[in-house]
């Protein structure tokens, strides 16, 4: 291979692995994404919020463990509505409005959902019908089998 093709190859990798880097928030933290309230009771139900909101980065940690900007933007929201005032279900029915329903850790039923309820329900009446069966056959052989 030619050095001139080395570096083209070279540069190509270079911009490849480093266009996520250039990706990077360059905007500094919301102003209440690492700092709490000052009045107590609203730092305690932003942060009993915060807890049951799913970061939409992470995944598996909520927006009060994550260390995601998205999650800062989140904190940041939440602590501001709650100062204004706002009661926490409105603020968890505004984010599920916005982000969708995985952004919270506490299911809703609806009419597109209430399945995901309903079938652990079914799944255990089905498997009570069938070991019920299952002993009285059971139970019906080890008595001395059928009777005359």
């Amino acid at each position: 291979m030619s050095a001139r093709r080395l570096v083209g190859l070279a540069a190509v990798f270079a911009l490849a692995t480093g266009a996520p880097v250039l990706a990077q928030d360059s905007l500094p933290p919301a102003p209440y994404a690492y700092r709490q309230l000052d009045d107590p009771a609203q730092e305690a139900k932003a942060q009993a919020l915060m807890e049951t909101l799913r970061c939409l980065k992470c995944q598996s940690q909520s927006i009060a463990d994550s260390d995601a900007s998205m999650a800062g933007d989140m904190r940041n929201e939440v602590r501001q509505r709650i100062a204004k005032g706002e009661d926490p279900e409105a603020i968890r029915q505004w984010l599920i409005a916005r982000y969708g329903d995985y952004v919270t850790y506490t299911p809703q039923v609806k009419p597109l959902t209430w399945p995901l309820f309903a079938a652990p329900v079914v799944f255990l009446g089905l498997a009570a019908l069938l070991l019920r069966g299952r002993f009285r056959r059971t139970r019906t052989r080890a008595g001395g089998g059928e009777k005359a």
